[in-house]
């Protein structure tokens, strides 16, 4: 993507970019402005500045105005902007989400090298059955942006996902942690490349890598312990969420944001509570290596 079609109001290389799906589908509606108001405000407590980034009548816009936040959330059916439909939606002049691969994409663009997220996608659970691999992971080996997320998320499959970035040639950087987390769940039996316990050394290495590669980086943050979900519990939770999933011909890039609301529910709102606040932790620990950069 060309510097000059994207709206770029983002403050260079101390600037955190932050995705619009998890705001337009991946929270209820009653909570996606305030929490979009939380990641901002705990960006700039840590002397960044916050990116929101999203489609607004087909300009892709790193650095969204709190109108433009407004006018994509309360568009109605707003879609899920990946790579490959980036410029389909560009094209038509709409308004849309931004997936991770695509606010990847776009933070390049913007000269951003910092992105918090939740949980990055990967390979699912029935890979062996049809193909289905997000394009987060490419998108991640193509652009040279530090990805800080709670790993993967728990539905997909994380072995699978740990060892496709290593296909890629994405360093996995472990915060203070030996084990790549599972989104609500802090380890699994997948491992990191290495393990950092300073902000300092990752914005280090940050700059250093994304500038020797041009490939884009995974900072794995586990969920704060505090709000660790069990993994018996959150299986079993899973289970039901996903097998109503296929009951009800739920496929392709439907079955994250189904799931995740059937979790909610199931779980009487624990894991939003999980979700809301490793999204919270994984802003503040992306401002603190931004604002090092």
């Amino acid at each position: 993507m060309e510097r000059r079609q994207v709206n770029n109001r983002a403050r260079g290389r101390r600037s955190v970019a932050l995705e619009t799906t998890l705001l337009a589908h991946g929270v209820p509606s009653d909570s996606a402005l305030p929490l979009a108001e939380r990641l901002e405000a705990i960006i700039r407590q840590e002397k960044a500045w916050p990116a929101t980034i999203g489609v607004i009548g087909g300009i892709p816009t790193a650095g969204m105005t709190p109108e433009e936040l407004t006018a994509l959330l309360e568009s109605p059916d707003v879609p899920k902007v990946n790579t490959s439909n980036l410029g389909l939606i560009m094209n038509a002049g709409r308004h849309g989400a931004t997936t991770v691969s695509t606010t990847i994409e776009i933070a390049t663009a913007a000269d951003i090298a910092l992105f918090a997220t939740g949980g990055i996608g990967g390979v699912h659970r029935d890979y062996g059955k049809h193909l289905d691999v997000s394009s987060d992971l490419l998108a991640l080996s193509r652009f040279p942006v530090a990805v800080v997320t709670s790993g993967v998320k728990s539905l997909l499959d994380v072995v699978a996902t740990r060892e496709a970035l290593e296909t890629l040639g994405i360093p996995v950087v472990g915060f203070r942690t030996d084990a790549f987390p599972a989104f609500y769940i802090r380890g699994s039996e997948a491992g990191v490349d290495a393990r950092m316990d300073d902000p300092a050394e990752l914005a280090e290495f940050v700059c250093f890598e994304l500038h020797r590669t041009g490939r884009g980086i995974v900072v794995a943050n586990p969920v704060p312990e505090a709000d660790e979900i069990a993994e018996d519990r959150f299986s079993k939770w899973l289970q039901q969420a996903m097998t109503e999933a296929q009951e009800r011909g739920v496929t392709g890039r439907d079955v994250t944001p189904f799931a995740l609301a059937r979790l909610h529910e199931l779980s009487d709102g624990e894991t939003l509570r999980s979700n809301l606040a490793l999204v919270e932790s994984n802003a503040r620990l992306a401002a603190q290596i931004a604002s090092r950069l």
